[in-house]
This record gives C-alpha cells, sequence and structure tokens, in this order.
C-alpha cells in the first residue's frame, strides 16, 4: 500500500528549500554579513579619524603658507609669475 501525504505540505516543503537555495546563491553572489558591513563601516570611521588628526592646517610641504588666495598667494610670496 502506498503512502498517504498531504499534497499540500509537500508543495509547502519543496517552495521552502527552493527558497533556500536561492536565498544561499544571492548571499554567495551579492554579499557580506551585517556584522561585516558594520565592521568595515566601524574602520572606515577610525580611518577618517586618524586622517583628519594628522592633517596640517594651512601649511605646504615647502614652507609656504596657503592663504585665502590658495596656491596663488603662496606663488606671489616665491616671487613666481
Amino acid at each position: 500500500m502506498a503512502k498517504i501525504i498531504n499534497l499540500r505540505t509537500a508543495r509547502k516543503a519543496k517552495k521552502r528549500a527552493e527558497a533556500t537555495v536561492h536565498a544561499d546563491a544571492m548571499r554567495a553572489r551579492h554579499g557580506r554579513t551585517r556584522a561585516e558591513r558594520t565592521l568595515a563601516e566601524h574602520e572606515a570611521r577610525r580611518l577618517d579619524r586618524l586622517v583628519d588628526g594628522a592633517k596640517l592646517d594651512g601649511a605646504r610641504l615647502d614652507g609656504a603658507k596657503l592663504d585665502s588666495a590658495g596656491l596663488e598667494g603662496a606663488k606671489r610670496e616665491r616671487g613666481e609669475d
């Protein structure tokens, strides 16, 4: 005698299994976990703070100060035209 199965339950189980396979494929294709995204975001913020803290205010490598005129003002200081 054959085993009696509920077709509605079998269809739902099949659909769930297909959805799981599809979700796994999308995870592998698109992404990172929330923890990985959060870690990368925190690391980017930390690096921004580090770089901002190391900036020299208004100074250039050749020692000329930058004013509101920017590079043109620095050229005038050195006598360049």
